[in-house]
């Protein structure tokens, strides 16, 4: 017993929804493309989990990119097969089958991995929660409504949330609205420590504090204490503290789910490696979203993102790369960050690496840095800017400006990357000095001292064709004279 399908995706998730929409834009036949997703909804906007309160169907896929919502009648309409809450036994790429827990096989001639990512589980380090019902992940809609029926219960009680990475301040910002007193715990010294620098970090946690929030750093989980019902009523950590406890948060992290095709495709960094149209090591199957490793190119890197942002645009790509390979070229990709919380709304662009160069005042709303590495702006960072403003960051941080005096840039601060947006665009080689005033120098003497430079490919292509035809006429020229000689 089986069915056939041109193409399928394998995840329900975030970009399983985009790949789906990508393919109905792109002019799929009724009947050609099936779902096939362990949860019992359609795919959904996943960050909508952390929010407060986000409920079901006012955040299924596209309404996080402001385009249609995607609710199960849409499918229907578009002739997409979705099978729901049917979890994928095995796959066979080379065979290309998928055999479901309920005994069906399902063919195809493209398939999407969009599998995602599970929540790291406490038991991986040790720790048993002897499945108590106040403890939470986030990472489905099963595990927020969960969270939320505790919340509910738990008014006026105590959290404690595990992890300083996103979910951890997420959810933290959503328990202090929801009238929870608050602590984080994680082993770092700040919080998001793999993206924002100390003084970064030392913001975000001040306007924490002033929310009641509080923070124990430097420290890890070891167990819990139970009641006679099985909930948890206290976490223990290492460094000796108890913290009472009516609801615990768990954020520690997630594991791409790449077990179906391990010892089947090539995988790298923990993901599943793809090349620049997401097509993996077997040309009939493609990896999006948390799952895919795949080449930055902007900074020359093979990377596994895990943000909504990318799972949204490589899904969109690899639906291109598949339906009109020849129009589609390579993901180019610039990795971008974001979070909004409370009054707070940040984003990051580009790279993290080498020497962090903070502008704008910090006691106020509007504040950022600048990243500098090998003497190049590789990424940005910016809090509570306006539209214009983060399109200039985002430019900046994909242009790659050099920089030539971090005192300089530091003192422009957000203008300089409005000033780089406002330049118009450079001619083929040509390069332009950012900034200007003062006197003397060949930037100004009191300019920017940034200087931004455009590769010279249309000539350099030019050039070549020239130079080539020159050397073969010149050895056409010399042979004919030896043979004289």
């Amino acid at each position: 017993m089986g069915r056939a399908f041109v193409y399928v995706i394998i995840g329900g998730g975030v970009a399983g929804g985009y790949a789906a929409h990508e393919f109905v834009k792109r002019g799929v036949s009724q009947g050609e493309l099936c779902i096939i997703s362990e949860e019992t909804v359609a795919p959904y906007e996943r960050p909508a989990l952390s929010k407060d309160p986000a409920r079901l169907p006012s955040f299924h896929c596209c309404v996080g990119s402001n385009e249609e919502r995607l609710a199960p009648k849409w499918y229907k309409e578009n002739g997409i097969e979705l099978i729901l809450g049917t979890r994928v036994k095995s796959a066979d790429v080379r065979r290309k089958t998928l055999l479901t827990a309920t005994g069906e096989t399902i063919s195809y001639k493209y398939l999407i991995i969009a599998t995602g990512a599970r929540a790291l589980k406490l038991e991986e380090f040790g720790v048993n929660a002897l499945d108590a019902t106040n403890v939470c992940y986030l990472r489905d809609l099963a595990d927020a409504d969960r969270l939320v029926d505790v919340i509910q219960s738990s008014s006026g009680g105590n959290a404690v949330v595990i992890g300083g990475g996103y979910i951890g301040m997420e959810c933290a910002a959503s328990l202090v609205i929801n009238k929870l007193n608050v602590t984080m715990v994680f082993p770092e010294a700040q919080c998001m420590a793999r993206l924002f620098t100390p003084k970064i970090a030392n913001y975000y946690e001040e306007f924490y504090q002033s929310k009641g929030i509080k923070f124990i750093k430097g420290t890890v989980l070891t167990s819990f204490d139970f009641n006679s019902d099985g909930k948890v009523t206290a976490v223990n950590l290492r460094d000796g503290t108890k913290l009472p406890a009516d609801l615990v948060v768990i954020g520690i992290g997630i594991r791409p789910n790449t077990s179906l095709f391990e010892g089947q495709l090539t995988m790298e960094k923990g993901g599943i490696k793809v090349n620049g149209k997401m097509q993996s090591s077997n040309a009939s199957v493609y990896a999006v979203g948390d799952v895919a490793a795949f080449p930055v190119r902007i900074v020359s890197d093979t990377r596994r993102l895990e943000h909504v942002d990318s799972a949204r645009k490589s899904a969109r790509h690899a639906v291109s790369a598949i339906v009109d390979p020849t129009n589609t070229g390579e993901f180019d990709y610039l990795p971008f960050f974001y979070s909004r919380v409370f009054t707070l709304s940040w984003q990051f662009y580009g790279d993290n690496s080498g020497e962090a160069v903070h502008f704008g005042e910090f006691d106020k709303t509007t504040f950022g840095a600048y990243w500098v590495n090998n003497g190049v702006l590789v990424g940005s960072f910016l809090e509570g800017g306006t539209k214009e403003q983060y399109e200039a960051m985002a430019l900046v941080s994909r242009v790659k400006p050099r920089v030539e005096d971090l005192g300089e840039l530091e003192r422009l601060g957000l203008e300089f990357a409005l000033s780089v947006k406002e330049k118009p665009s450079p001619a083929a080689g040509e390069i332009i000095v950012v900034g200007g005033g003062g006197g003397g120098g060949a930037s100004g003497g009191g300019g920017v001292g940034v200087v931004v430079e455009k590769p010279l490919y249309g000539w350099h292509a030019a050039a070549g064709v020239i130079v080539a035809a020159s050397i073969a006429a010149f050895a056409y020229w010399y042979g004919r004279r030896r043979r004289r000689w």
